[in-house]
């Protein structure tokens, strides 16, 4: 598709600067008019806005879908974990320290003991890690935009981009 549109960009900037060249006194209005006749640079323009738009639906319903099977995952998860306990909690209560079956083997054994944090603030200093300093970059932004200076950034020329509007 990119190789047929930049054709009729082509063949546009070609007629515009012959419209131009031929009708000097042409007006901006007629030129765009005349210009949108002899090309099809608008319906091609559209074909690909309109594919855009395509793709951020399926994008979105993708998404979506993906959420969907990561709650799922995590509900299997958490049934693999309770089925876990439960069999520990039962073996544990029967003492029976060991389920042979043909297709799989059950052992009960301890696990080490697990961290209980009751108050992190009353923790010592030399039990935390130091964390590496963020950019804050929307404040750097803000600083550049209200004219201030900052040592070793500034702000870039920006550029184009498409807005597309649907109903």
């Amino acid at each position: 598709m990119n190789h047929v549109i930049i054709t009729e960009l082509n063949n546009h900037e070609y007629l515009k600067k012959r419209l131009e060249a031929d009708f000097p006194d042409i007006d901006d209005e007629t030129l765009s008019d005349t210009l949108e006749g002899l090309t099809n640079l608008n319906e091609q323009l559209a074909a690909v806005v309109r594919s855009q738009q395509e793709d951020r639906v399926f994008s979105s319903a993708l998404k979506e879908r993906i959420q969907e099977m990561q709650d799922r995952l995590k509900r299997f998860e958490h049934r693999v974990s309770r089925k876990r306990d439960l069999v520990a909690s039962v073996m544990e209560r029967a003492d029976i320290k060991k389920l042979t079956e043909d297709d799989f083997t059950a052992s009960l054994r301890s696990t080490p003991p697990q961290l209980v944090l009751s108050d992190e603030d009353v923790i010592p200093e030399n039990f935390w890690k130091v964390q590496s300093p963020k950019l804050d970059r929307q404040l750097l932004i803000a600083h550049l935009k209200s004219g201030q200076a900052v040592e070793g950034a500034s702000l870039g020329n920006g550029g184009m981009t498409v807005s597309v509007r649907v109903k």
